[in-house]
C-alpha cells in the first residue's frame, strides 16, 4: 500500500512540474542578488530554477535512485555503469576527432570495439585493463576548443548547471549519447529511465558531502562546475590563474575534498601575501 501512494505522489510531482517551474520562475523576478557573482549575471533566475530542480529531485529521482541502490547488487550496478559507459565512448570519440585529437579518437574507438566484443556488449570494461584510457569530452567541450566562449553560468530546468555554451549544446549532447536506439519505444524508454536512475544512484554518496561542506549549497555547486569544467577544458592541465584578477577563483583540484581544496586555496593565498610582504620589504630597504 505504501509503494502505491508513493508512485501516485510521484506521477502527480511530474504532472505538476511545469506549473510549479512557472511559479517558481515569476517568483524569481522579483528577486534581485546585490553582489552578482560575474560568472553568474542571472543569479535571481539560477538559484529559482536550482530549488525547482531540487525539489523535483526530492520527490522523484533521488528516491528512485535509492531505491536501486539498495536493491541492486553490486555486480548488477556495475555491469549497469560500464554497459552505458561504453556506449558514451562512441560520443566521446566523435567529440575527440572533433576537437582534432585523433590519437584519444582512436583509443575510443578501440575501447568500444574491444567492450563491444570482449566484454560482452560492454557489460565488462575490458579496455582499460588493456591499457586503452576512458576520456570524457562533449560538444560542449568542442565548441570551447573551437573557440566559442562560456558565456554567463546558467541552471537548466531538470539538468541542472551548464554554461550558456554547454546548455546550447545539450540537445547535441542528448542526441549523440543516443545514438544506439532501440527500436521499440517501452524498450527504449525503460533503458532511458534506468540510465537516468543509475546514474543519480552514483552521486548519492556526494549528496552527504555537499549538505555538510557548505553553507549555501547553489554557490558551493556552482563554484564547484565552473572550476571542474575548466578542468574538463584543458584535459586537466589548465592555465594558472592570476591571484589579482578578479574574476579567478582558485583551482579545487579533482579528487580533493571541501576541506582539503580550501586549505590548499588558502595555502596558495599566504604564499602569495607572504611574497607581496617580501617585495615590500625589499623595496624599503632599497629607498633606504
Amino acid at each position: 500500500m505504501t509503494d502505491v501512494i508513493q508512485m501516485m505522489t510521484l506521477k502527480k510531482t511530474i504532472r505538476r512540474a511545469p506549473a510549479i517551474l512557472v511559479t517558481t520562475l515569476a517568483l524569481a523576478g522579483c528577486a534581485t542578488v546585490e553582489h552578482p557573482h560575474p560568472d553568474d549575471p542571472w543569479e535571481g533566475y539560477n538559484r529559482a530554477v536550482f530549488a525547482f530542480n531540487e525539489g523535483v529531485d526530492k520527490a522523484v529521482f533521488k528516491p528512485l535512485a535509492t531505491g536501486y541502490d539498495t536493491v541492486a547488487p553490486l555486480p548488477v550496478k556495475s555491469g549497469v555503469g560500464s554497459f552505458f559507459g561504453n556506449l558514451g565512448d562512441i560520443w566521446t570519440g566523435i567529440n575527440n576527432f572533433l576537437q582534432g585529437k585523433g590519437r584519444d579518437g582512436g583509443s575510443d574507438a578501440a575501447r568500444v570495439l574491444i567492450n563491444s566484443t570482449l566484454g560482452i556488449f560492454g557489460l565488462f570494461d575490458v579496455a582499460t585493463d588493456m591499457g586503452f584510457e576512458k576520456h570524457q569530452e562533449d560538444l560542449g567541450q568542442t565548441l570551447a576548443v573551437w573557440g566559442v566562449g562560456n558565456g554567463p553560468y546558467f541552471v537548466v530546468p531538470f539538468f541542472g548547471p551548464r554554461t550558456l555554451r554547454d546548455a546550447a549544446a545539450l540537445p547535441g549532447d542528448i542526441y549523440g549519447g543516443s545514438l544506439v536506439q532501440l527500436s521499440d519505444v517501452a524498450s527504449r524508454n525503460a533503458v532511458t529511465g534506468l540510465r537516468v536512475v543509475h546514474e543519480r544512484a552514483a552521486l548519492l554518496g556526494a549528496d552527504r558531502a555537499v549538505e555538510e561542506g557548505s553553507l549555501d549549497k547553489y554557490g558551493y555547486i556552482r563554484d564547484f562546475y565552473l572550476q571542474q569544467r575548466r578542468y574538463e577544458i584543458y584535459d586537466g592541465r589548465p592555465p594558472r590563474e592570476r591571484f589579482d584578477d578578479a574574476r579567478a577563483t582558485p583551482m579545487q583540484p579533482i579528487g580533493l575534498s571541501a576541506i582539503e581544496a580550501d586549505d590548499a586555496a588558502a595555502g596558495s593565498l599566504r604564499i602569495e601575501l607572504a611574497r607581496a610582504g617580501g617585495d615590500t620589504l625589499k623595496a624599503q630597504g632599497q629607498e633606504q
